[in-house]
């Protein structure tokens, strides 16, 4: 996707992790295996367009948050968006701030002792807030928020002006996730068509995850033409980076380096 603007008009972003497994559940693999057990699919997704924007397969770790807002933050061309939200996973925050903040070096205040190290600060546009579940008996019964980076009234003016979002929300991103698991059988829970090889797992999830931005017409994406009939649209139509829907064969055989 190196080829034009990807996307051209992202203002908003929500993450989420979605959890499956590589030949064995975690629970049952020694230490040192680490290309099976649980496999995470880290998702950054544009609520507006429904546009997957850029996916990490891996271990749940830090490093693997650190990557998807790190290539997020790279394929939206540094900008800081009107809102980013995510669930609550302690890693989100040091990697928001490791990639959009900058490192300052405080000067020299001429007093006795060990001068101030430099110190990463962020711009005071990023707005970022959590959501919170609260569970019983394995059913959501609340769901409380909380800005991290930002103030209220910055959430309020980003919500104001959202075309999807009234409340601090990751429900299309999670949306995506029950979309995936449908188009892709290996991430069915309970199911014995699970992956068996870790580099078949992460090619098929970035085949499914990024066909569906050209190839899945989104129902609630489609708009009325002239003559009052209901057009398709993928989120790669509703970014402004298509003008049809592509069919796999087109996707699959579209060359991803452009030669002049």
């Amino acid at each position: 996707m190196n080829s034009w603007l990807f996307p051209p008009r992202t203002t908003e972003v929500q993450f989420d992790e979605k959890w499956s497994f590589v030949d064995r559940k975690e629970k049952n693999c020694a230490p040192d295996e680490v290309r099976r057990g649980d496999c995470w699919d880290h998702t950054a997704i544009d609520p507006e367009t429904r546009l997957i924007v850029s996916l990490v397969v891996g271990k749940r770790t830090s490093e693997s948050v650190s990557a998807v807002v790190r290539d997020f933050h790279q394929r939206t061309g540094g900008r800081v968006l009107r809102l980013i939200t995510s669930d609550e996973l302690p890693a989100y925050p040091e990697a928001i701030r490791a990639a959009y903040g900058t490192t300052v070096t405080p000067p020299p205040t001429g007093r006795p002792g060990r001068p101030p190290g430099p110190r990463t600060v962020l711009p005071p546009e990023v707005t970022y807030a959590t959501v919170h579940k609260v569970r019983e008996n394995g059913r959501v019964v609340q769901v409380d928020t909380r800005v991290v980076f930002g103030t209220m009234l910055a959430v309020a003016l980003a919500l104001a002006v959202s075309t999807v979002s009234r409340v601090v929300n990751t429900c299309f991103v999670e949306r995506h996730n029950g979309t995936d698991r449908n188009r892709c059988s290996r991430k069915v829970r309970k199911t014995y068509a699970f992956s068996k090889d870790w580099e078949t797992h992460r090619a098929a999830t970035m085949l499914s995850h990024y066909s569906y931005n050209f190839c899945w017409p989104v129902r609630t994406l489609r708009v009325r033409d002239a003559d009052g009939r209901w057009q398709k649209r993928t989120p790669a139509m509703a970014a402004g980076l298509t003008d049809h829907v592509w069919s796999v064969s087109e996707w699959m055989t579209y060359p991803a380096v452009q030669r002049k």
